[in-house]
């Protein structure tokens, strides 16, 4: 039987094409229900102005790819983003994960 979590979410249309880098934190790894000291990988939060701009942290393993702005927000793209649906305290919530970040380049000339 197909269950919720089983299903594959258009990120475009449910998040827009324009995302906006606000914050890159730590992400520990858990052992028996306990956080250790060891980063496991970094969640890097966007806030997305195509859907009023709403929050969502992007989870990629592994070493840190960007540097949290100095100020403001950097635009920015993802390799493999994928969006999920998840149960935790006693809801459904919607998480995501990626395996690379950029910065979106200004191609503009002046």
């Amino acid at each position: 039987m197909l269950k919720l979590t089983d299903l594959k979410i258009a990120v475009d249309e449910s998040i827009g094409s324009t995302l906006l880098l606000v914050d890159v934190t730590p992400r520990y790894e858990y052992r028996e229900n306990v956080r250790t000291d060891k980063i496991a990988g970094y969640g890097y939060t966007i806030v997305t102005p195509e859907k009023s701009f709403e929050k969502l942290t992007v989870k990629i393993d592994g070493k840190k790819l960007l540097e949290p702005p100095d100020e403001g927000y950097e635009q920015v793209w993802f390799d493999n983003l994928e969006l999920y649906i998840y149960w935790a305290r006693g809801q459904y919530s919607i998480g995501a994960r990626a395996t690379g970040i950029h910065p979106v380049l200004d191609t503009t000339l002046e």
